[in-house]
């Protein structure tokens, strides 16, 4: 296959992705191609006497490219997964991984490093001196130092962890669409309860799947449905135990997809991994380019959470049985409410306190809205405008793509919007890198992000219409595609995305804090059919309800993060049982609704198995400290201050990973940052 009629080869300057035009048989030979020609170039400069700094870009150009052509089958993999794709995929991300090995333990390429270093170091500025020093550190961890097997073995274990990471993924995706519930016309009664939107939703789901009545699928929002409003408890026990089971070895499936054996073996040869480049265990090891640094400080930073939030979470699960036997007591005996009662009953409490419910509010919030209003709120705090552009190639009819202008008119940065559930594609919500932003000799390359979400599609005629909780994770979500399009670095390995990834939710929980705000609620909310605000009763109530069962969510996040990261810490080979262990330890000090023992919830924890949050879990509540003290400087100077936007724009996002991320917190804030917002708007505080 000729260069010239391969689209992964031809991806250049400006060029959006050809998603129509690219065929599985064009995936290896691209990636191949371009592994050899990279390797070829970097054999011609680090053969070269006196390296310098452009020697560096010319590095970065081709880094640039693989990273171009890999993008849109990586992102593919996630929105468009087939039993085509897969393979192919999996085999050009091996090389890919192999690659990268490669390139780690490259000593004359380390050399080219450490020579600029020697000789311009001191006539660079701080963005690329930071380059250099964050390379020689990456040459480090990437196993520089080690020689002969100890060399090769770090190899084979990389190569594996990206091959089993995969499986990993694959097998919740395969668990999560291998369970469905298919309930004719006359057996609807069993979902009594759900209001008419979710109803629509099932229905339209049986019908894709040709079939009549409503199906019932482990697709989140169905899952979400099910738990927070069916009426049959029956029903929600056994939706509950196919996603609580997923990918295990007591899922429906029997077994198929278990990742038992996959998370053992991941975690001993991370175990090894670290082992080899002189870590006593993985934590440490994942710690090395974090702001924490040491295991100590993240232990330390979850227990004091936990022990705000502990005592709390028990009074609200206290108060949660008691209205729950209080006000339904033939649904509620002595035993209690089981975990698949938790949300069902919570959601009725809310509505009973607060005159609020996710039913009440989501024809406020039609998904349209919430982009305009989100849209509105960047344009306030920034002064940049979003537009939509029709015409560009997509890989589903629902994908729309945008361009951000600045004040002056030029464009900034475009994204890919894929909102809506379907079939093939990775459950939850997530922001990608398509390109980087580049500033070459004759172009400036501008940066362009994919932005995923999972909400409940279209149905019935009517529009999207989106949960608060979903208008949350849109804002989230474009929080981290703002950190990568604004940046104005230079080069890729500069921007946003490259800040230390324990501070990469910092911009995303940002923004979440207008979805709290009447100012910014005026902008994402209005009825799907009038057009009407959102009443103010119903706002008022809203924001009353902000921190209704805050502690036990907050505790249900520290369950997640001490798991993660007490698993990482252990030195010991750890058996499937091992990790249910570690699990069962956490939830026995912090958790307040502990389930069935038969669940295995971390069989389908991607995030931590498949994803990059290995031992890093923590980050979140970590970058949630940053962004709750961060944004109690837009409640001092005004929700939507300009001033603070452009304070905050000029001096985190924008630099991108220039300078420590500390060092540009503190040109932002004056200070460093304290616990006190983050108890406070958690509801934790005294």
């Amino acid at each position: 296959m000729s260069k010239q009629k391969n689209p992964l080869l031809t991806l250049v300057g400006n060029t959006l992705p050809p998603f129509a035009q690219i065929k599985v048989e064009h995936i290896l030979p691209a990636i191949e191609q371009i592994l050899a020609d990279n390797r070829a170039a970097i054999a011609t400069l680090t053969a070269k006497e006196n390296p310098t700094w452009d020697d560096i870009t010319a590095l970065e150009i081709l880094e640039d490219r693989l990273s171009r052509a890999w993008s849109p089958i990586e992102h593919l993999s996630g929105v468009k997964n087939s039993d085509e794709l897969r393979p192919v995929h999996a085999a050009a991300q091996s090389l890919i991984s192999a690659y990268g090995t490669e390139l780690g333990q490259n000593e004359d390429l380390f050399k080219l490093y450490q020579a600029v270093k020697a000789s311009q170091y001191e006539s660079l500025d701080q963005a690329k001196r930071k380059i250099i020093d964050d390379a020689l550190l990456g040459f480090q961890l990437s196993g520089i130092a080690l020689e002969g097997e100890a060399r090769s073995r770090f190899g084979a274990i990389k190569a594996r962890l990206t091959e089993i990471g995969t499986t990993f993924s694959n097998n919740v995706l395969d668990a999560t669409a291998a369970f469905t519930i298919h309930l004719e016309d006359n057996s609807s009664y069993r979902l009594k309860g759900l209001p008419e939107s979710a109803l629509a939703m099932l229905a339209q789901y049986a019908k894709q799947a040709g079939k009549a009545g409503y199906l019932v699928t482990l697709d989140f929002p169905c899952y979400n449905a099910i738990l927070t409003y069916c009426d049959d408890r029956e029903l929600r026990a056994e939706v509950y135990k196919a996603y609580m089971t997923r990918a295990s070895e007591n899922g429906p499936d029997a077994g198929k997809f278990d990742n038992t054996k996959v998370m053992e073996e991941l975690l001993a040869l991370k175990q090894e991994l670290a082992q080899l480049l002189g870590f006593e265990n993985y934590a440490q090891l994942s710690l090395a380019r974090k702001m924490a640094r040491q295991t100590d400080t993240v232990l330390d930073f979850l227990q004091e959470l936990s022990t705000r939030a502990y005592p709390l979470a028990v009074k609200e699960k206290e108060e949660l049985v008691n209205w729950a036997r209080s006000n339904y007591p033939a649904l509620v005996g002595e035993e209690g409410l089981e975990n698949w009662d938790v949300a069902y009953f919570s959601e009725k409490m809310k509505a009973s306190l607060y005159s609020v419910s996710d039913e009440v509010l989501l024809p406020y919030f039609p998904a349209n809205q919430a982009c305009q209003g989100l849209f509105a709120v960047v344009e306030k705090l920034y002064g940049f405008t979003i537009h939509e552009r029709h015409g560009i190639e997509v890989w589903h009819p629902d994908v729309r793509f945008f361009e951000i202008h600045d004040q002056q008119g030029k464009v900034r940065g475009k994204f890919y919007l894929d909102l809506y559930a379907r079939k093939n594609k990775r459950g939850g919500a997530w922001m990608d890198v398509c390109t980087s932003r580049f500033l070459r000799e004759d172009y400036l390359q501008i940066p362009v992000a994919y932005l995923t979400c999972n909400f409940a599609p279209p149905v019935g005629g009517k529009p999207a219409l989106l949960r608060h909780a979903d208008v949350v994770t849109l804002f989230h979500e474009f929080g981290h595609g703002l950190h990568h399009m604004l940046t104005l670095a230079d080069l890729p390995t500069s921007g946003g995305m490259n800040v230390e990834w324990d501070a990469i939710e910092l911009p995303s929980q940002i923004m979440e804090f207008f979805c709290f705000e009447r100012a910014g609620l005026e902008l994402i909310s209005g009825h799907y059919e009038t057009g009407e605000p959102l009443p103010e009763a119903l706002l008022k109530n809203l924001l009353a309800a902000k921190h209704f069962q805050s502690a036990m969510q907050t505790v249900r996040q520290l369950e997640f993060a001490l798991f993660d990261f007490r698993m990482h810490m252990n030195a010991a080979a750890m058996t499937g049982k091992d990790i249910q262990a570690t699990l069962d330890k956490v939830r026995q000090e912090v958790a307040v609704n502990i389930p069935p023992e038969w669940v295995r919830f971390q069989n389908a924890f991607n995030h931590i198995f498949s994803g990059g949050y290995s031992a890093g879990y923590y980050s979140y509540k970590w970058a949630e400290l940053l962004a709750a003290d961060g944004y109690s400087k837009f409640e001092e100077d005004g929700i939507l201050s300009r001033q603070t936007g452009e304070d905050f724009l000029h001096n985190v996002i924008e630099p991108g990973c220039s300078k420590p991320m500390m060092e540009l917190y503190v040109a932002y804030r004056g200070r460093k940052p304290t616990i006190d917002a983050l108890l406070k708007y958690s509801g934790l505080a005294d």
